[in-house]
């Protein structure tokens, strides 16, 4: 149950950073985005931030060995760069780009009821089970 508190929590107060730094308000993220025009350099800002805190946080993570709550950690082993990882990076900085929301600030968006905001995460949705279901056919064939 404290892990499930944790996470929760960790959650929360991921949601509320994206709510603050304005993560999920699409035209922020789209006017960072765009250099030759209305360009918003806050939220380089933000990222800064993020990378202050995530740096010593996985240091500390290497040095512990097993989380604090049970269980292991799921670290990255791989180092190569394949082509399902290219894809899926210009995949995602195509969607990033044109819709302004990424998964994280999608879902905290959810909290404001816009309609386009629920259309994205649906669409989403359906585009993650139809990767799993593609991918799937491709493994077993």
């Amino acid at each position: 149950m404290r892990a499930i508190m944790a996470s929760l929590f960790c959650g929360m107060l991921f949601g509320a950073g994206l709510a603050v730094s304005g993560m999920i308000n699409p035209a922020k993220v789209l006017n960072f985005l765009d250099f030759a025009g209305t360009w918003d350099p806050t939220l380089a800002l933000v990222m800064g931030g993020a990378l202050i805190v995530t740096i010593p946080g996985y240091l500390l993570v290497r040095r512990l060995g097993e989380p604090l709550l049970g269980g292991t950690f799921h670290l990255p082993t791989r180092r190569d760069l394949d082509p399902r990882l290219i894809g899926g990076a210009i995949l995602f900085g195509l969607g990033w780009g044109l819709a302004g929301f990424c998964p994280g600030p999608a879902f905290a968006a959810l909290s404001t009821g816009h309609a386009m905001v629920v259309v994205f995460v649906v669409a989403m949705a359906v585009g993650m089970v139809a990767f799993h279901v593609l991918a799937e056919r491709a493994i077993s064939t």
